[in-house]
């Protein structure tokens, strides 16, 4: 599938093609046994992107990190500003939710994943925004949704500082960040503070968009740990539950090769808006990557998800 790359134009569209090929016989590899050992695999995915991503051009984008938008230390947020620009007018902005299966993960995990995200957002011209939030050991359900809801309404307060239209400023959650930014913006329970018209386009990637304690579930502990020891109220504090709740544009993306169920949850996430809705959001399944690795090549020369995710912005009407 990835045999015969000759160009850099090749390689941004090909899953994997801008590793080198035993880097990329590897991906390969470990997706149809990815849930084998999510914890190894991960590990592999990263130490294969990190030296790739880290030497990655930044072209001027200016960082200030650690800015607190609440009291607890893990309250904080990265801000990823682009280059000047010719033109003076305000700028589309990305805030960004990392995940960790609710129990562990960092904005930064090793200076390099997932500031490749941002960086590569801020190339494109766009403010990126990468939070922190607290994790479920000190911050059970709904603590990490409270937690984007509070970055959203820091951000929009100091939008001007970086030139940011408020108007467009989108949300993009990865593994349980997703599920901290769907139930902030879908469950009527948890949006104290964020408003409609607040926030312009919702992007979820490989999300945990229902909570499962199902065996198979290789995050089974820790989404018990989030969401509490009554399985009874799983679904009421699932955002799939509440996907009719709210009008903000959906992006959904997965990888061909999830963390078990996650697929399944996009897929009916998708369903449920296009029932709700009349209209299909933006679906994207990436093939050939994996749960870590369709954040992870972000910043690498690999473009095709992140120009799917501009597309998707650009859809929606200002």
């Amino acid at each position: 599938m990835v045999s015969g790359i000759d160009d850099a134009a090749d390689a941004a569209m090909l899953p994997f093609g801008t590793l080198a090929p035993a880097q990329r016989q590897l991906m390969l590899e470990l997706g149809p046994r990815w849930n084998d050992d999510i914890v190894a695999h991960r590990k592999a995915v990263i130490d294969c992107y990190t030296p790739l991503v880290a030497a990655a051009p930044m072209e001027g984008t200016r960082v200030e990190r650690d800015l607190a938008y609440g009291a607890h230390p893990r309250q904080v947020l990265d801000v990823f500003e682009p280059a000047p620009a010719a033109a003076d007018g305000p700028r589309e902005a990305v805030l960004f939710v990392h995940g960790g299966a609710f129990v562990r993960g960092s904005k930064s995990i090793n200076g390099a994943i997932y500031d490749n995200v941002c960086h590569w957002f801020a190339r494109q011209g766009v403010v990126a925004v990468n939070v922190e939030y607290r994790l479920a050991d000190d911050a059970p359900w709904p603590d990490g949704a409270q937690d984007v809801a509070s970055a959203l309404v820091w951000l929009r307060a100091h939008a001007a500082r970086w030139r940011i239209d408020p108007a467009r400023l989108f949300v993009i959650g990865h593994s349980a960040g997703g599920a901290h930014a769907a139930s902030c913006l879908f469950d009527p329970v948890l949006a104290d503070g964020v408003k409609p018209g607040d926030v312009a386009g919702l992007v979820l990637i490989s999300a945990r968009l229902f909570a499962d304690v199902d065996p198979r579930n290789p995050n089974a502990g820790p989404v018990r740990a989030y969401f509490g020891d009554d399985e009874s109220r799983y679904a009421e504090r699932s955002p799939l539950t509440h996907a009719a709740c709210a009008a903000v544009p959906v992006m959904i993306a997965v990888a061909e090769y999830e963390n078990r169920f996650l697929d399944d949850y996009g897929a009916a996430f998708f369903l449920e808006l296009l029932r709700h809705r009349g209209v299909p959001p933006r679906f994207v399944q990436m093939r050939g990557h994996n749960h870590t690795s369709i954040v992870a090549h972000f910043n690498s020369g690999e473009e095709y998800f992140g120009r799917e995710i501009l597309a998707f912005m650009a859809s929606v009407p200002r």
